[in-house]
């Protein structure tokens, strides 16, 4: 507990209550001695940096100094005390309160010392950076979450903490818009993490709590090892299956997932789901869980393992019980070392009465979910509440503001408040009441106001989500006002509030209620306020009106117009009727109008027009933003959220009330000319008219000219009506309005789908385009509808461009017309756009030279187009010739160099030319000496036909609309001027752009160029006597497009001309401006030329035929695909347009390559079947291979053969080479590969050691190579010019199958024929043969001859010289050169010698039998010791016979490890000889030889040590693999055919009898004192059953060999997978099936395989599993990556299913046999702290030190003899003894033997451990004088009899006649002595 704070002492009643509700910082920081919180609230805490011991949040001191500094704080506390009774006697009763603070603590030593009088509370001064809380979503927002915590606590969770960062991606497909609202629900219980608390700058004082919700943080200690089955675990849907969904724990360790099901609500990426684990997968790392909601609720959290502090998580249940009451809630214990407490407000039921601690009696068993926990003082809230520990949120039945006249009165707390029952529906809502909100009024002794049972008024003024209680008052003044809550506030109303904040933002404000609000800045006055804390003083009352209430924010207004406003509120679009006139305030201005603000966010336009503004003036000069307005609503559409107003008070006049109407026409004359508009006069009473810059012409050029040139007076004959603004006409003169053929549409019932009508822009946003039509008629054209291409809008179109657009969709209900201005579809289809060129031309013109009566127009009449005149050359420039008339000085003429034809002229000469244009406004005239323009003038004037007639013949052979070819003369700025040649070259002008063109880019055109256009109005005075024409570009609509182009239909064969010659297409025109192209597939038949388009070039004219026609995606036009071929145009037929995929493998095919990647050469068959070709199917050849992209260009001829169909894909893949007789459609994966084929091939893994390299040969096929098959000769390191993605060439050596489908190609890197022995027959005895080391084992080592062959070389055939170190040596991958020694063709064994002398030892079991006979006695020394029996070397022969178990003397048959030692000398009979199979079976029965011969055994078969009583059951030897992961051959080779194979251990083999080696172990196997307590009858049952035991050990041995001898042995996969299935609980079939996939370097699969034997093999079968747990040691100390983790790993697992002492004893044995000894120790220390009453642990603990030569045995001996049981003693010590008399100090071992002795002197067993311990260190004077001593011992008959046995047993060894003796007479006088 923490400190007492000091202050407390001197606060008032008033003071202290607060310190109750809000406990002091002081007392929430834990002394620094005690804790070591972090003291940085700002750094967020997320780890648990206490020790996980001591556990139960107990302190990290001992007991002892936790008492030292409690006692230290009595002494402080108590002196404080005694100086203030002496100085402030007038308090002493505030003393009695000096625990106040201690409500505020957290603390956590429950355990230890006093227990808390508080529960703990959670406020916000002790909430901390890294606390962990349960809590309620109250609000879920678009930004972030509220949380309802504990306390009544408030926090807040950004969206970026709601969701785990890796689900963002995930869940942008699967929700739309509001991202937090489809994952989180309010209601739904969420477990937080605080991450900080930070101040709340509108409020002084205030913290905000910010958490976060990621699983990252709250599982951060999780692991798959700590989960459990049963465990309620929380986690994120990551997606969304066909059967589930998968799960995301916030860690990337495991992952999880959950079946679906119907209960199931709606599940979205990313929420956050809770489960109960149903099972765990831990080799694929997969979570299984339930998400029955009931089931979640029940589980209760068990302590099976002991859970850790940090894996305390909230809302998980436990089983607890009560430890104490304390005075505001009850501590708990739970999970055996934890405590923690329930606040009062958290008890199991919701309105506890005033002896509620009567219910919680001591030691009481409850369910309790956790509510907190607090990582850095270790403190931990629990919560009954009967809602929550059902996991559910409690219910909200009330809301703030509700007032309950019959509230109960359920407990009175003294000093702090009253606990009430709200009479709610259906069940009664607990509510309290703070003293503080008990009355107005302060007053004394208020417990006595307030009864038990009484009723009282009472107003809800808060609720808590997570208690679900609610907070009152019963305050008379809560009753009154009209805004209690912000439920209260209504938009509009009139409210009276303080002022507390003044800030740069504005005022906060607080109503009577204590409600807050905002008053922003712009509303604290009309004007702007520039120092805002002199307009509004803290503390001053004012008046304000609510503006609006969202999300809990108000905001209101202080400006004097709106609070003062009798005007009804608009505070909804519904309530916006026509007419309604109200008040507010502007907030954005435009030049169009101004958009108003009203209350609770309704918006409302107002347009120009209705804002009473004088003509030509501008909006922001009267208006600005945030002025107060009057408005007057015109109309409404509420379903749009569309309000029109207007300032004007009356409605203005409509132009129904006079003659005028909107579409009419008037005429205007001009009165003024403004910047910004053109004041003109109708001549209407009351009106005028108002005409925009951009109105005054379609061409944006021109209208620019006429403002500039425009003066009063100048009179518009053809004005329409636009709009009508405050008695102002909008008008426009633009032409294509004006002069439209159809009236245009006022209303939105006039505008069909689909139409072409005539508008203007009105505003360019990034989306589209608007275009307004009559009145305020707009339409919309989206960006993806206003051009054919992708260009920026506000480059393609401006305001005010006239435009056609073309009417896409009309939607009546809302008036909204959607439009397109894409040129395909809107194009012109008369000449109105450069017919109103040249008519305003003209006018302007005129305005020009008005004033001037010199520069008058005459000229112009003089001049008439066609005719010739008459002029001076004036001047020669680059561009061209000037001339000048004599007549008119200001007019000149140009004639361009194109037309001059061909002539000179010189400067001053005379020039008769053709007039073909008249620039009237520059006063320009262009002219031409062309023959043809001034012979065609002179042919006409010769005739006597009128000028007026010749001008109609001219022109009488052309037609409006007809289509003409011709040839451009002049490029103009705006058109162009042609000539017709058909029509005697008579002149036309069309025009370069469009209306909806005009801001595009001009198209070039050049003098010369050939155009096609269509006569739209022949010359007459409305077209300024001019021929105008219209561009076939511009002029072509999408729909006559459409028609010429379905003319031509598959099958049509037409007249084309190339335009361009790609690699692989030829494009053409043909028709009129159609396109389409040949592909080089279609210009010959069979694809036969290397090059088609060779004879093709640019303007050729050719005939081809249309064989597909479809339409372009994304646009209107049509592609035209034709043919050339001969076969084609042959044919007349017309369905060409299909292509049959008629395709087979095996079929040559030709095409041409039309890309190349890295790996992929892509071929088009035809023009939609297409063909892939592999780079590794390209060549053999490496060097090829590297150039394959060079070598497949674009447009090459490829012809090969299929490989494989892919019909849906139209897609084939093909090689170079036949296929063969294969014609199967489906792809064989090896269809290509054959034996002995040479492919290409590139290195795609170089495997470790001498493994070889993988080289992949096919996208979905590698191969191996053999590591002799890298290089043609042998050298050393094969490897070393090899590297991954290296290119090489390949032989197949041979393709298999294996069972499971799966291909093996043996591939060969050689290119040479040199010689690889792969028979053994190719072998001979003596011939010379070179390999590879494969491996090494300490009896020599292994090398592979070829990719079949390998051969043993015995450590005595390995050098002439002593090897020492085999390792070092001869390395793997070494290159030997040796001798053949022997062969053994059935077996495929071979043994090689690396000797250089003549003296080189034969192999083992080809010795010399002839000296042998049956019946002879042989003497030898032992070779090996096996289960089975004895291998024994024979002396002076080479050869080695085997002693079966059943042959050896009975006394000996068990343990024979123990009682036979390798190279101990024994004597054996010879009882068969088998030459032929090369055997000698031999015999050791004291039978075969006479009675006074020496058996040889060992002189250690005495008794054994049995211990009464002290047996350990639980101490079984755990299995152990004897040698080190070592690959022994190739895996193909029979295993054990030999009988010395036959004992040997193979690498992955564990051993069924195997026991641990220990000392022990020489101890006999019989006492005196058994044989004391075993009867006559009981040792001959003992015999019986021992000799049963014996009999079915040696069939089952026998049983054994025989299945190792016989010649079927597994030698694939399938065969191994056949035993498995016939014995699947044998460890030994699935080791073997190991050690065969390790010798193929499959190194996964055999990781696989021992998975799978471990879940195949019985449950029952320990020892069989123990097996294959100890080989998977093996396997990943050898081939882990890194080797220590991937066998800490495998051995986690394995002490999940296993008796962790013997998994424990089996990784300390792999670590010895390795020499780890780092590891050995570590994991030995690990051990003895968790088996410390183990007597083996100890034991291998001292062998340890003993066998690392440590000095510390007494050391070990004495924690060993703390540690273990009484009883366990005798037998620590007696092998501690025995171990040092072996590898220690005999001396220490005789001291601890003494030691024993002196307290046991009876104990035989003991003395003759001893003896056997002194007889085998040999020293005769110590022997016999440790046998004297024993016979000098009194004890009873048959145990003297054992030990005078013995020691006659020791002197006849000895074979001293006279000790002998000595012995026997001592014996007698001992049975004299006894019975005397």
């Amino acid at each position: 507990m923490g400190k007492p704070s000091k202050k407390s002492f001197n606060k008032k009643p008033e003071d202290k209550l607060k310190t109750f509700q809000k406990p002091s910082k002081k007392s929430f920081k834990p002394p620094p001695k005690v804790n070591n919180a972090s003291k940085d609230s700002s750094s967020i805490q997320l780890e648990d940096d206490v020790p996980d011991f001591p556990r139960g949040g107990q302190s990290s001191l001992s007991r002892a100094e936790v008492d030292k500094v409690r006692a230290e704080v009595d002494k402080e506390f108590e002196k404080e005390n005694i100086v203030l009774k002496k100085t402030k006697k007038d308090r002493k009763k505030n003393l009695t309160r000096s625990t106040d603070d201690d409500l505020g603590s957290l603390f956590a030593d429950g355990n230890s010392g006093k227990i808390p009088r508080f529960a703990n509370k959670i406020t916000l001064k002790n909430v901390t950076p890294g606390m962990k809380l349960w809590g309620v979503i109250s609000e879920v927002n678009e930004k972030d979450l509220v949380v309802s915590l504990p306390g009544g606590l408030r926090g807040l969770v950004r969206a970026s903490e709601a969701i785990d960062p890796l689900l963002h991606d995930d869940m942008k497909g699967d929700t739309e818009g509001d991202v937090l609202s489809a994952v989180y629900a309010v209601g739904q219980l969420v477990s937080c993490v605080v991450l900080q608390l930070d101040g709340d700058k509108k409020e002084k004082g205030m913290h905000r709590i910010w958490l976060s919700l990621r699983l990252a943080l709250l599982h951060s200690s999780f692991s798959l090892d700590i989960l459990q089955e049963g465990m309620v675990i929380s986690a994120y849907v990551k997606s969304i299956e066909d059967h589930g969904y998968m799960l995301h724990f916030g860690v990337t360790s495991f992952t999880g997932f959950m079946q679906k099901s119907s209960k199931d609500s709606k599940m979205v990426v990313g929420k956050l789901v809770q489960g109960v684990v149903k099972s765990i997968d831990k080799i694929r790392k997969v979570v299984n869980l339930s998400s029955d909601s009931d089931e979640v609720a029940k589980c209760v959290t068990k302590d099976l393992k002991g859970i850790p502090f940090n894996l305390l998580v909230p809302g998980m249940m436990v089983n607890a019980s009560v430890r104490s009451t304390l005075e505001n809630g009850i501590m708990l214990s739970f999970l055996t070392f934890f405590t923690g407490t329930v606040d009062i407000f958290h008890l199991g039921k919701t309105l506890p009465g005033s002896k509620w601690k009567d219910e919680y009696t001591q030691n009481k068993k409850v369910n309790a979910r956790i509510l907190f926990v607090d990582p850095s003082t270790r403190a931990v809230g629990l919560t009954l509440n009967p809602h929550l520990v059902q996991n559910n949120a409690p219910p909200s039945l009330v809301k703030v503001g509700d007032i309950f006249d019959d509230s109960k009165v359920v407990r009175v707390d003294k000093g702090l408040g009253v606990l009430l029952e709200i009479p709610s529906a259906p069940i009664p809502t607990p509510a309290y009441v703070n003293v503080s909100d008990l009355s107005d009024k302060e007053v004394k002794k208020w417990e006595k106001s307030f009864k038990e049972g009484s009723l009282v008024r009472m107003r809800v003024s808060g609720f808590r989500s997570l208690e679900g209680l609610a907070t009152g008052v019963l305050k008379t003044s809560a009753f009154e006002g009209s805004v209690f809550t912000h439920s209260d506030v209504r938009p509009g109303m009139v409210v009276k509030a303080k002022v507390i904040i003044v800030d740069s933002f504005g005022a906060i404000v607080q109503f009577a209620s204590g409600v807050k609000a905002l008053c922003p800045l712009r509303h604290m006055s009309e004007f702007e306020i520039v120092k805002p804390r002199k307009k509004f003083q803290v503390g001053a009352e004012l008046v304000f009106r609510v503006l609006g209430c969202k999300s809990k924010r108000i905001t209101v207004t202080h400006k004097k117009t709106l609070v003062k406003s009798k005007l009804t509120v608009l505070s909804s679009y519904n309530d916006a009727t026509e007419g309604l006139s109200t008040h507010g305030w502007i907030t954005k201005v435009e030049p169009h109008g101004c958009f108003v603000r009203f209350y609770n966010g309704v918006q409302g336009f107002a347009p120009r027009a209705e804002l009473g503004l004088d003509p030509g003036s501008d909006v922001s000069s009267m208006y600005h933003v945030e002025q107060v307005v009057k408005c007057r609503v015109t109309s409404s559409v509420p379903a749009i959220k569309r309000i029109n107003l207007s300032f004007l008070a009356t409605p203005a006049r409509t132009p129904e009330d006079d003659e005028v109407k909107l579409g009419s026409l008037v005429s205007g004359t001009v009165e003024r000319v403004t910047p910004n508009a053109i004041i003109v006069d109708v001549g209407i009473k009351g009106y005028n008219g108002i005409i925009a810059p951009e109105h005054l012409a379609d061409n944006h050029g021109l209208a620019t000219i006429m403002k500039s040139v425009l003066k009063p007076g100048y009179k518009f004959e053809k004005l329409l009506v636009l709009d009508l603004e405050n008695h102002n006409l909008i008008l426009t003169a633009k032409y294509s309005i004006v002069n439209a053929a159809e009236p245009l549409p006022a209303d939105a019932s006039q505008v069909h789908s689909p139409a072409v009508v005539p508008g203007y822009i009105c505003n360019i946003i990034d989306t589209g385009c608007f275009v307004r039509f009559i009145g305020r008629l707009t339409g919309f054209a989206p960006k993806n509808r206003a051009v054919d291409d992708h260009r920026d809008l506000s480059e393609s179109f401006f305001i005010g461009q006239s435009v056609r657009s073309n009417v896409q969709e009309v939607k009546k209900e809302s008036d909204r017309i959607t439009l397109s201005l894409k040129q395909s579809l809107c194009s012109s289809t008369d000449a109105s756009f450069i017919q109103e060129y040249f008519i305003l031309e003209e006018k302007i013109a005129k305005l020009l030279h008005s004033g001037n009566k010199s520069s008058s127009l005459k000229w112009v009449k003089d001049s008439p187009i066609g005719n010739v005149i008459e002029g001076t050359v004036h001047e020669v420039k680059e561009s061209g010739v000037v001339i000048s008339f004599p007549k008119y000085n200001d007019v000149f003429g140009f004639i361009t160099h194109h037309q001059c034809g061909g002539s000179t002229v010189d400067i001053g000469s005379t020039v008769k030319a053709a007039v073909l244009d008249l620039a009237k406004m520059d006063r320009l005239v262009d002219l031409s000496l062309k023959a043809e323009f001034v012979n065609r003038y002179t042919e006409n004037t010769g005739s006597k036909t009128p000028k007026k007639m010749r001008k109609r013949s001219a022109h009488k052979d052309l037609e409006v609309n007809q289509i003409v070819d011709a040839v451009v003369e002049i490029v103009k700025e705006n058109y162009l001027v042609l000539s017709i040649p058909d029509a005697n070259h008579t002149l036309g002008y069309a025009s370069i752009y469009d209306y909806n063109t005009q801001a595009f880019p001009p198209k070039q055109f050049v003098n010369g160029q050939r155009v096609s256009a269509s006569v739209k109005a022949l010359p007459d005075s409305s077209t300024a006597d001019r021929l105008l024409l219209l561009l076939e570009s511009v002029a072509t609509s999408s729909a006559k497009r459409a028609k010429k182009k379905s003319s031509y239909d598959v099958g049509t064969s037409v007249q084309a001309e190339i335009t361009e010659i790609k690699p692989l297409e030829l494009k053409l025109k043909f028709g009129s401006g159609l396109h389409g192209r040949i592909h080089i597939t279609e210009v010959s038949d069979g694809n036969v030329s290397e090059n088609p388009f060779s004879n093709y070039k640019i303007g050729q004219a050719l005939t081809a035929k249309i064989v597909s026609k479809s339409k372009v995606e994304k646009s209107s036009n049509i592609r035209f695909e034709l043919s050339i071929k001969p076969s084609v145009l042959a044919d007349q037929s017309v369905a060409c347009a299909s292509q049959d995929f008629s395709y087979s493998v095996g079929q040559n095919v030709t095409g041409f390559v039309y890309k190349v990647d890295k790996d992929w050469a892509w071929i088009t068959i035809t023009r939609d079947i297409r063909a892939q070709l592999y780079i590794l199917d390209s060549a053999s050849d490496p060097v090829e291979l590297q150039d394959f992209q060079n070598r497949y260009p674009v447009g090459k001829r490829v012809s090969g053969y299929i490989l494989t169909t892919y019909k849906d894909k139209r897609l084939l893949r093909v090689i170079l080479h036949p296929l063969g007789g294969l014609t199967d459609d489906s792809e064989t994966v090896t269809s290509h590969v054959s034996e002995g084929a040479i492919i290409g091939g590139r290195i795609s893994k170089i495997l470790p050691g001498v493994s070889g390299l993988i080289v992949q040969i096919d996208p979905r096929l590698s191969g191996k190579v053999h590591f002799t098959e890298l290089t043609d000769s042998w050298i050393s390191n094969p490897l070393s010019g090899y590297h991954e993605g290296q290119f090489v060439k390949c032989k197949v050596l041979g393709i298999g199958r294996s069972g499971t489908g799966s291909v093996h190609v043996d591939l060969s890197l050689r290119s040479s024929g040199s010689n690889r022995y792969e028979k053994i027959e190719d072998l001979k005895s003596d011939m010379v043969i070179e390999g590879y080391v494969k491996n090494v084992t300490p009896k020599g080592c292994f090398i592979m001859l070829s990719r079949k062959l390998d051969a043993k070389i015995l450590i005595s055939n390995l050098s002439d010289d002593f090897v020492s170190n085999l390792e070092e040596e001869f390395p793997i991958g070494k290159l030997v050169t040796g001798r053949v020694l022997s062969l053994e063709p059935l077996s495929k064994r071979i043994e090689v010698s690396l000797r250089k002398t003549s003296g080189s030892k034969e192999t083992k079991g080809d010795g010399d039998f002839s000296s042998l006979h049956v019946g002879d006695i042989v003497s030898g020394r032992v070779k090996r010791v096996e289960s089975y029996g004895l291998f024994i070397t024979i002396d002076q022969s080479k050869s080695v016979g085997l002693c079966h178990v059943s042959e050896l003397p009975e006394d000996n048959v068990d343990n024979l490890e123990t009682k036979y030692k390798v190279h101990e000398c024994v004597k054996a009979k010879v009882l068969k000889i088998d030459e032929e199979r090369r055997r000698i079976s031999l015999g050791m029965k004291a039978s075969y030889f006479d009675t006074d011969v020496g058996t040889g055994t060992p002189a250690n078969h005495g008794s054994d040590l049995i211990n009464e009583n002290n047996s350990e059951s639980d101490e079984e030897t755990p299995f152990e693999v004897q040698e080190p992961l070592i690959l022994s051959g190739n895996g193909n080779h029979p295993m054990l055919a030999e009988v010395e194979s036959r004992a040997s251990v193979l690498p992955l083999d564990v051993s069924l009898d195997e026991t641990e080696d220990s000392p022990m172990d020489d101890v006999g196997a019989q006492s005196p004192e058994a044989l004391d307590k075993v009867t006559k009858t009981s040792e001959n049952k003992v015999k019986r059953t021992k000799k049963k035991e014996m009999e079915e050990r040696e069939r089952e041995i026998r049983a054994a060999e025989e299945r190792l001898l016989q010649k079927d042995i597994p030698r694939t996969a399938d065969d191994y997978e056949k035993l498995t299935r016939s014995s699947p609980n044998s460890s030994f079939i699935w080791l073997k099936y190991m050690a065969f996939l390790l010798s193929l370097n499959e190194v996964d699969k055999a990781r696989s395989i021992a998975n799978r034997a471990l879940n195949t093999i019985n449950m029952i079968e320990e020892s069989e599993k123990l097996n294959v747990w100890i080989a998977y040691f093996n396997l990943e100390n050898e081939f882990g990556n890194p080797p220590e983790e991937a066998v800490v790993k495998v051995f986690q697992r394995a002490l999940q299913v296993c008796d962790p002492k013997k998994i424990h004893f089996a990784l300390l044995g792999m670590y010895e046999r390795t020499d780890q000894n780092k590891l050995a120790d570590e994991l030995l220390e690990k051990m003895i702290r968790k088996f410390k009453h183990s007597c083996k642990v100890w034991l291998r603990r001292i062998q340890r030190v003993l066998k690392q030569n440590e000095d510390m045995v007494q050391s070990v001996v004495k924690r060993a003899l703390i540690c273990l049981p009484k009883h366990k003693h005798i037998k620590f010590i007696t092998q501690t003894a025995i171990s040092e008399f072996k590898s220690g100090v005999p001396d220490r071992g005789r001291s601890l033997f003494e030691g024993m002795l002196r307290e046991y002197p009876k104990r035989t067993d003991l003395w003759s451990v001893y003896l056997d311990q002194e007889i085998r260190l040999g020293d005769e004077a110590v022997i016999r004088a440790l046998f004297e001593r024993t016979i000098c011992l009194e004890l009873p008959l048959k145990k003297i009899k054992f030990l005078f046995k013995k020691y006659l047993e020791f002197e006849k060894s000895k074979g001293d006649e006279e000790r002998i003796e000595y012995v026997k007479a001592e014996a007698l006088k001992y049975l004299e002595k006894t019975r005397s």
